[in-house]
């Protein structure tokens, strides 16, 4: 199959690129500066929806948009709701234009979704929840959903990501180093994690199995608190976590940002489960030891 990928040069996008090509597709990439590169078989620019090639593709994987992390400015809010719910719509838009869609469509979406939920155990039935990003995440999931008119839609809703290389392990690298970890606001809010190569053979297998449709928690099948993943990634790094940043502090932030460290989500990958998905790397202290290996 071949299967194409928007943000195919990002941190996901490279591991679900050879993740894809170990099961034997060939990988299309989509890039605004588009240049060879041996880790895709094809690339493709995006510097222009309206003359965007996506002829020929099995299967489209969408991962592009604005990175949540930063100063959330009203500008820097707007480029992310842009670049999830309006440009998604636009690229649905020219697939539905294109000659021989791609019969699958995967597209990201974020556990935000769910907004603040407690200790409540969350399927993929579970309603969404209040904040920016909630919302956000509702147009991203509406906007590829518009491709159910042509193509099986799968939208992968995407946890904190661990692995080598990229992700959240750098920044947490960066603060236990510094001797400034601890828990944040009670500890007591849940974590969903996902190991990067199970969240790539994810998208990979939601590209190839047929009865896989709709919303999917992309996560790990143990999530953990707050107050536990500190400790393990402090263990990892042989490292204190000494510093708890009370609540507070956080919603002294500008913007909200405080609701992406703060809300409680304790997602199950019921979908992901049910369909016969398998994980490498399930429990967390074996993921924080070998993707924080050697550093301290």
């Amino acid at each position: 199959m071949n299967i194409g990928i928007t943000g195919a040069t990002g941190f996901i996008g490279r591991y679900v690129a050879a993740a894809a090509r170990a099961r034997g597709h060939r990988v299309v990439a989509f890039s605004r500066r588009p240049r060879a590169d041996p880790a895709f078989d094809e690339v493709r620019s995006l510097a222009d929806l309206r003359t965007a090639d996506f002829t020929g593709l099995g299967a489209l994987v969408h991962l592009a948009g604005e990175p949540i992390l930063g100063l959330w400015t009203a500008a820097k809010k707007e480029a992310i709701r842009r670049s999830r719910v309006e440009w998604t719509g636009e690229m649905v838009g020219r697939l539905r234009e294109t000659v021989g869609p791609p019969g699958v469509v995967v597209g990201a979406s974020g556990m935000a979704f769910y907004g603040d939920q407690g200790d409540e155990e969350l399927r993929e039935s579970h309603a969404g929840g209040d904040g920016f990003l909630a919302g956000v995440c509702r147009g991203w999931e509406a906007a590829v959903g518009e491709a159910a008119s042509f193509a099986r839609v799968v939208s992968l809703r995407t946890p904190l990501v661990l692995g080598k290389g990229g992700g959240a392990a750098q920044p947490l690298r960066r603060v236990f180093q510094l001797g400034l970890g601890g828990r944040l606001g009670s500890g007591r809010q849940w974590t969903s994690w996902i190991h990067v190569e199970d969240l790539a053979d994810l998208y990979v297998f939601a590209c190839e199995e047929e009865s896989l449709r709709g919303p999917v928690n992309a996560t790990a099948p143990h999530p953990v608190t707050n107050r536990e993943f500190t400790a393990i990634v402090a263990r990892a790094l042989h490292r204190p976590a000494w510093f708890p940043v009370p609540a507070a502090v956080l919603q002294l932030l500008p913007g909200g940002l405080a609701e992406v460290f703060l809300q409680s989500q304790r997602a199950v990958p019921a979908a992901a489960a049910a369909a016969g998905f398998r994980w490498r790397h399930p429990e967390l202290n074996a993921v924080a030891r070998e993707v924080f290996a050697g550093e301290s």
